[in-house]
């Protein structure tokens, strides 16, 4: 009887911990791993882009950079949070480029990440050329990047566009890619900078720091008075990024020297 006891008390402790046992991580399928990531791109950079220029062509003018500082910043944090476990929550080219060079992502990904954000860029501004009225989407260029209009401002709007894009993608790398600094709270990291960088820049180059969200209402309002500056300024600051973390803020799994 004490046997049997003991027996039922195996089975029942045996059935107990199959329980409570969690079931195996299945793989992701190829879906989950090559589609669903573009998917989350492409409709990422598609609101976040959307409600930006919205903000832009709606804006107060009382409400100066405030408003488009607060909604762009916000909807980074919100997209960022709610699909950083799909795609990594990039939707900009700058960030996909930089996190490939710090080995956070593989190189057959960045090509297709950087096509869903620039289609996404270009579906997120027509959007907002549907929500909003034509008379304001006008006057705005369709929130095109259109500050700049001579050429004395594109040294200070260049070097700008380098530097804030720089500081908002090495946040990117130290709070998402390297381990040691790696933080639960990127997407307010993330979106708190980009709401200081429009705040301090607004007025020098417009704050663009994604060639995604100029290239979308560039196209729909086939605006492209120096349009390249919101090109080269981005993508040179990411890969500064990149750089100063690969080379000295990195740990030692992404740093390439002094080990």
């Amino acid at each position: 009887m004490a046997i049997e006891k003991m027996e039922m008390g195996e089975v029942g402790t045996s059935l107990m911990s199959s329980e409570t046992k969690p079931p195996p991580a299945r793989p992701p399928n190829k879906f989950e791993r090559l589609f669903q990531p573009c998917l989350a791109e492409l409709v990422g950079t598609t609101f976040f882009v959307f409600i930006g220029c919205v903000s832009v062509i709606e804006n107060v003018e009382s409400a100066g950079r405030l408003q488009p500082a607060l909604v762009h910043g916000l909807a980074v944090a919100v997209m960022v949070a709610c699909m950083a476990e799909i795609s990594g929550a990039h939707f900009n080219p700058p960030f996909t480029l930089a996190i490939y060079l710090c080995g956070g992502m593989e190189l057959n990904m960045v090509a297709p990440y950087l096509v869903s954000q620039l289609v996404g860029g270009v579906l997120g501004a027509a959007m907002a050329k549907v929500m909003t009225s034509r008379e304001n989407f006008s006057k705005a260029s369709g929130a095109a990047f259109a500050l700049l209009q001579t050429d004395s401002d594109i040294g200070a709007a260049v070097f700008g566009e380098v530097a804030m894009t720089c500081l908002v993608t090495m946040v990117v790398l130290l709070g998402a890619v390297n381990t040691t600094t790696r933080s639960p709270m990127v997407p307010f990291m993330v979106g708190c900078t980009v709401i200081i960088n429009i705040l301090a820049g607004g007025d020098v180059s417009g704050t663009c720091l994604n060639p995604a969200r100029a290239f979308g209402p560039a196209i729909v309002h086939n605006y492209w008075v120096y349009h390249w500056v919101y090109w080269v300024g981005p993508i040179t600051g990411g890969l500064i990024a990149a750089v100063l973390v690969r080379l000295l803020l990195g740990d030692r799994k992404i740093r390439l020297i002094l080990k």
